[in-house]
């Protein structure tokens, strides 16, 4: 069972996990979304297409910006459609 942490709450947990340059995506479903504030920002890779942006949050705090997601992505990197992945300091767990 994966499990993405911060600030010592569990963000998502699952055995169905896909790991793609290093970052661990866990099925939408697995988010527990009560912690997880749509962002603006936006990114684009030239091979998985555009991400969006969601601040995570737990225990009184904010990290910003620490989670994202392909809502549309590429062919090339469909194993990550409806996936969320993790960075700036969430841990994520195996």
């Amino acid at each position: 069972m994966a499990r993405a942490i911060w600030n010592d709450t569990v963000i998502a947990s699952s055995d169905d996990v896909v790991t793609v340059d290093g970052y661990t995506y866990f099925p939408s479903d697995a988010v527990r979304w009560e912690h997880m504030v749509a962002s603006e920002r936006t990114s684009t890779c030239p091979w998985k297409g555009q991400a969006n942006y969601y601040s995570v949050t737990a225990g009184g705090s904010t990290n910003a910006d620490a989670a994202w997601q392909y809502r549309t992505p590429k062919q090339a990197a469909a194993a990550v459609k409806d996936r969320i992945a993790f960075w700036k300091g969430v841990h994520i767990e195996a």
